[in-house]
């Protein structure tokens, strides 16, 4: 389980379209170590798959997703 205080990075995704928020996960990714917590902030619908399908083909580790006061921040842990 994940709190507030596992959160270090947040990518702020709003108003970019499909692929941008997986494209900007994957960069963010190799910068912080393995452990820690991204929340990945997007209003595209397709973040909603995208995101946890990225995490499963890259073998990290999808957390969930909560709403946000704009869009939805989806958080991944880094697994490796």
């Amino acid at each position: 389980m994940t709190d507030e205080r596992d959160v270090v990075r947040v990518l702020d995704c709003l108003g970019r379209p499909c692929p941008v928020p997986v494209i900007e996960l994957a960069r963010a990714l190799p910068t912080v170590r393995v452990g820690t917590v991204i929340d990945v902030l997007s209003d595209d619908a397709a973040a909603r798959l995208d995101i946890p399908a990225w995490c499963r083909l890259k073998g990290q580790e999808y957390v969930g997703a909560t709403p946000a006061p704009a869009g939805t921040a989806y958080r991944v842990r880094r697994a490796s």
